[in-house]
């Protein structure tokens, strides 16, 4: 009993000292408690040396008292124990730059916490660099609610549709070297992938147009039909009905009501219900991967609309793996090595993968499931990689460097960057007649979504230039975002690339959209980059 009533502070958290200042409370109570108690033990043992047997009831009222106050300092310590484990610092990567973006980090872990809350979501990973160094990488909830592993900086999870940047760097890289023509035919490199009609007339699709979703490629979806449709009345303007006045039957005025119906009988799918995306066949190459899609009408002519395709990734990687002369995924993971992106990696379930998160959606009664098994070997380019937030971080910093070399005039004592100025500079170039889902402000560009910097009209909303890439797999959701720093901005230091806010964010449940609070938090750690040094 005396050594549960003096428990050390190393029990509640033994990890880190940030357990142990919320522990303070407690350890004071705990110190009151431990004098009473000795007090206690004192009298009884005085009273035991006594000739006379004091009475029953006495000694009942003090070990009961005794008793009481042990059992209230046992759940208090738990209390305060269940509740640091959730605040643990043990679960944020130390930096430099922690002190200085102390009131940052802290706005953002509340909106963070927030967002989990509020999409259900078992565990996310955050990661946020300024100006090239990381400053915060924190987890928070479980990588495996089963077994209670919490998320922590080196949480492996998927990350979804950011391959296709990873993807397109890729192809720029082999783009500069002169092995990728951007603008002939894929049947060049793929002749595979047979020749395309469209409405009986041949086309051409070539790799720039896969890396812009320019193709026609489908999506998940395969009814052509519908997927125009569907199109169409996203462009289609909200128009008064037409009132017509007409004389009839009843069974006239009951027809509308019958078509009616039938219509509402046939919803659309929602993304997850694509049987596509529960693909338990595993393909030996992305050649072989081709045969899922190859054989499919285009649903719309190459060049004229947009339509966001995974397929279309994977047919650029065999693109890519004809150009490089080299598997597609060995060639991506040489090109990892080259970045330092040592924890990203192919999704694949055989493999040991130390740190790799489990996969989780809601079922139709709102709760927490582990997702089905699923092989993503028919998409590596398009959705089919794992990572951390740091090595996102290190891709995001990497291609930052080298799309602001491109504005240095002396880059003397400066090593170059991982793409060529022009070429990171084209990457993030909007394309005409793209979109993208999830910041409709944005133009679509060569694997990446791109919003440039406008002002309308005096005193109002001042939009940044950024770049970004979403992501939405089996039990995972994932963003990456660039927030480049404003080159107008007066400082009296010479400013080196990267200069900018890069943030990542990935979580293993499905359905999750991180692009807001992305851009949000990027905006509160400029913000408090720029006051620093207008303080300095």
């Amino acid at each position: 009993m005396s050594r549960l009533l003096c428990l050390s502070r190393g029990l509640i958290c033994p990890k880190c000292k940030y357990s142990v200042q919320k522990s303070e409370p407690f350890v004071s109570l705990l110190t009151s408690r431990v004098k009473f108690r000795d007090q206690l033990m004192k009298r009884l043992i005085s009273t035991c040396r006594r000739p006379v047997i004091p009475s029953y009831s006495t000694r009942h009222t003090a070990l009961w008292m005794f008793g009481v106050g042990t059992g209230f300092v046992l759940a208090l310590g738990l209390k305060y124990r269940d509740s640091a484990s959730e605040h643990c610092e043990c679960s944020v990567q130390k930096t430099d730059g922690a002190q200085k973006y102390r009131a940052a980090v802290e706005a953002s872990r509340d909106l963070l916490r927030r967002i989990k809350d509020e999409v259900g979501a078992p565990g996310m990973v955050i990661g946020v660099s300024v100006d090239g160094s990381h400053v915060w990488c924190e987890g928070v909830g479980y990588a495996d609610l089963e077994n209670r592993v919490p998320c922590g900086p080196d949480t492996v999870m998927r990350i979804a549709s950011i391959s296709k940047p990873l993807t397109a760097a890729a192809v720029a890289r082999l783009w500069e070297e002169g092995k990728i023509d951007l603008d002939a035919p894929v049947q060049k490199y793929v002749p595979e992938f047979p020749q395309k009609e469209f409405e009986g007339e041949n086309v051409t699709i070539t790799p720039r147009m896969l890396l812009s979703h320019l193709s026609g490629i489908r999506h998940y979806e395969k009814d052509a039909k519908k997927v125009r449709e569907d199109k169409e009345k996203a462009k289609r303007l909200l128009k008064p009905p037409e009132k017509k006045e007409e004389k009839g039957s009843a069974e006239n005025k009951e027809k509308p009501k019958a078509e009616d119906n039938s219509a509402k009988s046939k919803k659309k799918k929602k993304e997850f219900e694509q049987e596509e995306y529960y693909l338990k066949d595993n393909f030996e190459n992305v050649i072989q991967a081709l045969d899922l899609f190859k054989d499919d009408p285009l649903i719309f002519k190459p060049g004229s609309t947009f339509l966001y395709s995974t397929h279309a990734f994977t047919l650029l990687s065999a693109v890519v793996e004809r150009a490089a002369n080299q598997r597609f995924l060995d060639h991506m993971m040489k090109m990892f090595r080259e970045l330092g992106m040592l924890n990203t990696l192919p999704d694949e379930n055989d493999p040991i993968i130390y740190n790799r998160s489990r996969f989780y959606h809601l079922n139709k009664k709102g709760r927490v499931v582990n997702c089905p098994y699923v092989d993503n070997s028919y998409k590596w380019a398009g959705g089919g990689f794992l990572s951390t937030v740091s090595d996102l971080l290190v891709f995001g910093n990497a291609l930052l460097y080298s799309y602001q070399m491109a504005e240095l005039k002396n880059t003397d004592g400066l090593l170059p960057g991982f793409l060529k100025p022009h070429t990171a500079k084209a990457i993030w170039a909007p394309v005409d007649k793209t979109e993208a889902s999830w910041d409709k402000d944005g133009l679509y560009a060569q694997g990446w979504l791109v919003v440039e910097k406008q002002q309308k009209y005096g005193q109002c909303r001042n939009r940044r230039h950024y770049v970004s890439h979403t992501g939405g797999a089996v039990g995972a959701s994932s963003v990456l975002l660039v927030l480049p720093r404003e080159s107008e901005q007066p400082t009296n230091q010479k400013l080196l690339p990267p200069q900018g806010v890069v943030v990542t964010i990935i979580t293993n449940m499905q359905s999750v959209g991180l692009n807001t609070t992305a851009l949000k938090i990027a905006q509160t750690f400029d913000k408090a980059r720029d006051e620093d040094i207008a303080s300095a």
